[in-house]
């Protein structure tokens, strides 16, 4: 599975506005769903809230990977976000988290749910993969390190 394959183009955020968890949650939310006719704003927030409630999902170094399940959408459906100042998400680390990718999967999604999640931690444990995404310009520039990190696969 590759990470290119679930998310697109316009599914990066380079300059996240929200300064809280909660805040976070509901912009990626109202992004997704600005560009998604099948993802509800106000469903998609709460179960990313709901699901951040169980557990954080800031898995350290600046990196979290919210997710949950929508009865709405027919494949999975991702977004990246930077917040450039970094946000207080609960990781692991306890450092602030810079990095969102966000999951959204059918409710019949079991195996591919999990694989899209293993691939994206995978990817995202590398220190050097992670810079560049934080030094990439804009959104596309973004995509574009997504991509090239992707083919390395």
């Amino acid at each position: 599975m590759k990470i290119v394959d679930l998310i697109k183009r316009d599914m990066v955020v380079p300059a996240l506005q929200a300064t809280d968890k909660r805040a976070i949650l509901e912009e990626l939310a109202a992004y997704m769903a600005s560009r998604h006719p099948r993802i509800e704003r106000t469903a998609l927030a709460k179960v990313l809230v709901e699901r951040e409630q169980l557990a954080s999902t800031a898995i350290g170094e600046g990196v979290a990977i919210p997710h949950g399940k929508l009865a709405s959408v027919g494949e999975i459906v991702a977004c990246l976000g930077r917040a450039t100042a970094g946000v207080e998400f609960d990781s692991m680390d306890g450092q602030p988290t810079y990095l969102f990718f966000v999951l959204v999967a059918p409710d019949s999604s079991t195996g591919a749910h999990l694989k899209a999640l293993a691939r994206i931690s995978r990817v995202f444990k590398d220190p050097e993969f992670r810079r560049r995404l934080l030094a990439a310009p804009d959104g596309e520039a973004m995509y574009t390190v997504v991509a090239e990190e992707d083919a390395k696969y």
